[in-house]
């Protein structure tokens, strides 16, 4: 059935196809065009338009049709940058097959049209609308998109535009007003709020919010309550709100995330710790924290969280020190941390968050996040009944009418009906469109988008205080009244900043820069329009003249200089006149920040800046090419492989082409650990091979950390196949060349694998005590601590010393805990149920792997779930629970992979004592039999009744306490 609907039309036809076509035989070109229609297809679907027709070499699309959205002409926009930068892929495969390249044009228009019912097979879209685009297409320049002024109305505060004269198009009486789109501003920002009178509404909401932080008081401990609505529905207005409520009662402090900031993790916390504190120095938050034994820790942490001093190394370790932190601030009386903007926070920020709720003890804290629907998306689990989730509607009829008489606009009732239509419960709609009406705007039909009604506010300002606006959105959401000034000539700006908050547009806000007055926009929004009226050119000016000024005020913040010498970079480009050097200032200092975001273990941040830091960089350029590498081997810890191969492909030929023989033998390393990690079948002759080749050869060139990583591959084919001597012997060699290297995340991490090694392998127990004795007072990490100390409780409880085993154990636990390691706590579950066994206590045992088993069942790890499960099989089988332990052999034999012999060995161990099945005994035994793992050995010596064996195994392992449990259970054989 037909309908009249407004929607966007999106038309898209190929820029001199007729020579094209002469040019190439009828097949070839019948493929090109398929490959052609197949990539616009996706495009334009990918945003939800509906693919009308194609024409020829035409295609038309519809948004709009059969489903409206209220961004469809957004999804028409984005969708046509689409379109052109996956034309720039397909003409690369283009050129090497065909020696042939696509160029398009493309117009998109907004307007009513007469829409067919699609199943029935009519036209979908009929009318003017329809015609105007299409005359557009054929307006535009090769390359060109060309934006209809209905729809840049609709996404104008989403797209960087430049105005053309007006066009004369066929069968348009007068000239149409256009525009030529060159990007579109990733991520819509929101629309302002007045937060300065009463509160209308929201009631409900409110009060559950204090129940939350009532709730928080009672028990204690750390609860989340996330505030989510679309831009404007009043989400700042709520939690201020609630700040007021309980002022007097409660510690309230502020964090906000960055719009650009990528790989700025912890950008939140510089608020909230100079709110708290008024410094952001290593020594200014020890002396907040004294009296606190931990307060040294503690400030190191924070201060290279926040960006003041380098940055330790370890994710767990920074999370720590916040909750400390935040415990210590809490034990006077609750606190409520408010985190806004939430849905732009870095996963790893998002995580610490998820940590704070889960491991924050005796502590009434209210984490609350402020954030738009997209929040959800990335973290659904916080929409479960474990943490509150106040969605915001709009205003009722009667709320918005009352909202338009506190915010006191003195209009008529014709006025008033019509913002009261056009806002349609959103508070932010009221409350914009009341002031551009009090200020003496037009009466005119309601601005399509509320970008509109922004950008006509601007326009009434005066040159002066446009220009001071303007200054202040290069910078961003938030800024200081001397950077205005720096960005301004050094102008008077005090007075001009003072009529902006009058206008408000802006208001006071706390200064991260001490001595400098702080603004910020009123909204994003504001800053947003501000931005899109600058000149490219006079964009790229000012980003790089606050960069320069950044890094003479403020020059640790690698992040943001890089940022705005990337945006200036980025705009001369764009402009035809790009600048080498600026690109390279700017790859260098996002490359140092990338540098220490790997330190101290961030990979989401490490990968979103060195990506960056390697677009900007030439390719002759050290630094890109010692990134490389490191990129790749982020985006393998990330599981990013696909992309990971890539990068480590290019570092490959990169470290080539430059004759960069060490970084060459890195990489080829560093390939080998993702093979090992993506296809491991038949992986083991190759790695040795490549290990044993570059040592030699890195030896040659005193690439300590190449060597390290040489050693450490090498030992890695040693794992699956329980050659645990081997692998120790190569972790050592690994080990001292991290060490010689300086590198303390190397050094910790192969540490705690050696630990391991010593553990499982052949050493004698009392030679393994004394070098995991070593590596635990080497040690300055606490996740190194308590991996050498669990191992350390295995091989004490090897000696029957039990008491000191379990004393051991308890304190890696308290680490793991402390950290909120809850894998690694599930995953060493092994050793205080080895301790338990070899004490007598099955029962005990069994408990602490069944917890391990349904910790890992929920978190969803099946590998090591089936260890776990073989092994609790066994354990029930010695505790008497037969008909547990038959339930949990076949899980380990289910989930158990081919070449796991830990788990193949012990799942047949524990069947073939409760089926009393010897061939099964036997199985396991010819394949302990190619390990040197001796427990594994001696366990299945034991299953095939050869006890003196087993005795002499453990003996020599000097596994006292397993050797005498044996000749007391089972006495000397026959």
């Amino acid at each position: 059935m037909a309908a009249r609907k407004t929607v966007t039309v999106l038309f898209c036809d190929i820029a001199n196809f007729t020579p094209l076509d002469e040019a190439l035989d009828p097949e070839v070109m019948r493929g090109v065009m398929e490959q052609y229609f197949e990539m616009v297809r996706h495009a334009l679907e990918r945003h939800g338009g509906t693919v009308e027709k194609f024409i020829g070499d035409a295609v038309m699309a519809v948004f709009g049709i059969p489903t409206a959205h209220d961004d469809d002409a957004l999804r028409a926009v984005r969708a046509a940058i689409d379109v052109r930068t996956a034309l720039g892929g397909l003409n690369q495969e283009l050129e090497e097959t065909h020696r042939v390249r696509l160029t398009i044009r493309t117009g998109v228009n907004t307007g009513e049209v007469v829409a067919g019912d699609p199943t029935d097979r009519q036209s979908f879209a009929t009318g003017t609308a329809v015609a105007t685009t299409q005359r557009l297409e054929a307006a535009a320049r090769s390359g060109e998109i060309l934006l209809g002024d209905s729809t840049y109305r609709l996404v104008s505060n989403a797209v960087l535009v430049e105005p053309l004269e007006p066009l004369t198009l066929k069968g348009k009486a007068k000239p149409v007003k256009a525009w030529r789109l060159l990007g579109v501003v990733e991520g819509a920002p929101a629309f302002p709020r007045r937060l300065d009178t009463p509160m209308v509404g929201r009631e409900a909401e409110l009060a559950a919010l204090q129940g939350e932080l009532d709730g928080a008081t009672r028990e204690r401990r750390c609860r989340l309550a996330t505030i989510v609505g679309p831009a404007g529905i009043g989400k700042s207005r709520l939690g201020n709100e609630l700040f007021a409520a309980t002022r007097g009662r409660a510690t309230a402090l502020v964090g906000r995330c960055l719009a650009y900031g990528e790989g700025i993790t912890y950008w939140p916390l510089r608020g909230i710790v100079l709110s708290a504190t008024g410094s952001l120095s290593r020594e200014g938050i020890a002396a907040f924290l004294e009296g606190d034994e931990n307060a040294a820790r503690v400030a190191d942490r924070l201060a290279g969280a926040v960006g003041t001093a380098e940055a330790p190394p370890g994710t767990e370790e920074t999370f720590w020190a916040v909750r400390r932190f935040l415990e210590h601030l809490a034990r006077e009386r609750p606190l409520i941390l408010g985190v806004d903007e939430l849905q732009w926070a870095e996963p790893t920020f998002l995580d610490l968050i998820e940590y704070l709720v889960g491991w924050t003890t005796d502590a009434p804290i209210v984490i609350l996040g402020l954030g738009r629907p997209e929040l959800l998306e990335h973290r659904p689990t916080w929409n479960t009944t474990s943490s509150l989730v106040v969605a915001l509607e709009p205003l009722s009829g009667a709320d918005s009418e009352r909202l338009v008489e506190v915010l006191g606009g003195d209009v008529d009732a014709a006025e008033r009906e019509r913002i009261l239509a056009g806002a349609e419960g959103n508070p932010l709609f009221v409350e914009q469109m009341l002031a551009l009406a009090v200020e003496g705007g037009s009466r005119e039909a309601i601005p399509p988008s509320i970008q509109a009604l922004l950008a006509a506010r601007l326009d009434r300002l005066d040159a002066g205080e446009r220009s001071v606006l303007e200054r202040a959105a290069v910078i961003g959401r938030e800024f200081t009244a001397g950077a205005v000034a720096t960005l301004s000539g050094d102008e008077p700006v005090a007075s001009t900043l003072l009529s902006l908050v009058r206008r408000d547009l802006i208001e006071p806000d706390r200064s991260l820069i001490p001595g400098d007055d702080g603004f910020r926009f009123r909204h994003i929004l504001i800053r947003d329009a501000a931005y899109l009226g600058l000149a490219k050119e006079s964009r790229a000016g000012l980003h790089a003249q606050y960069a320069g000024w950044l890094e003479s005020a403020a020059g640790e913040l690698d992040e943001i200089v890089g940022y705005h010498l990337e945006q200036a970079f980025r705009y001369r480009q764009e402009l035809g006149s790009a600048d080498d050097a600026l690109a390279t200032r700017a790859g260098e200092r996002l490359a140092r920040a990338g540098r220490r975001a790997v330190g101290r273990g961030d990979l989401p941040a490490a990968v979103t800046l060195l990506s960056r830091a390697v677009a900007l960089l030439p390719d002759s350029h050290d630094d890109r090419r010692e990134l490389l590498p490191v990129l790749g081997s982020a985006l393998m810890s990330t599981g990013d492989f696909g992309r990971a191969e890539r990068v480590l492909d290019d570092a490959l030929e990169t470290a080539r082409s430059a004759g960069d023989e060490r970084l060459e033998l890195r990489t080829v390393i560093e390939r080998e650990f993702f093979r090992a990690f993506t296809n491991p079948e038949g992986a083991v002759d190759e790695i040795v091979a490549v290990a044993d080749s570059a040592i030699p050869l890195l030896e040659r060139l005193g690439d300590d950390l190449g060597l390290a990583k040489a050693w450490w591959l090498k030992s890695e084919v040693q794992v699956n196949a329980c050659r645990w001597g081997a692998r120790a012997e190569n972790l050592e060699r690994a080990l001292e060349h991290a060490r010689r290297a300086e590198d303390t995340g190397e050094q910790a991490t192969i540490s705690a694998l050696l630990a391991q090694a010593l553990h499982y392998g052949p050493a004698p127990v009392p030679q393994a005590i004394a070098r995991c004795e070593e590596l635990l007072e080497a040690s300055h990490d606490t996740g190194l601590t308590a991996a050498v100390s669990s191992t350390l409780a295995a091989l004490r409880a090897m000696q029957t010393e039990f008491e000191e085993a379990r004393r051991l154990w308890a304190d890696a636990r308290s680490n793991y805990d402390e950290l909120g390691l809850r894998l690694r706590r599930a995953a060493r579950s092994l050793i205080p149920a080895e301790i338990e066994l070899l004490a007598g206590n099955p029962g005990e045992a069994v408990s602490m792997l069944r917890w391990a088993h349904d910790t890992l069942d929920e978190m969803g790890v099946v590998s090591l779930r089936a260890t776990i499960a073989a092994f609790l099989a066994d354990a029930l089988y010695e505790a008497g629970d037969v008909r547990e332990a038959r339930r949990f052999v076949d899980t380990a034999e289910e989930l158990g992979a081919a070449d796991d012999l830990v788990t193949q060995v012990m799942w047949r161990i524990a069947r073939s004592k409760i089926e009393s099945d010897s061939k099964l005994a036997e199985e396991a035994l010819r394949l302990a039999e190619t390990t040197d793992y001796p427990d594994l050995k001696a366990r299945a010596l034991v299953a095939v009744g050869e006890l003196d064996a087993a005795r002499i195994v453990y003996e020599a392992k000097g596994n006292v306490a397993a050797a005498s449990q044996l000749l007391a259970r089972h006495g000397a054989s026959s």
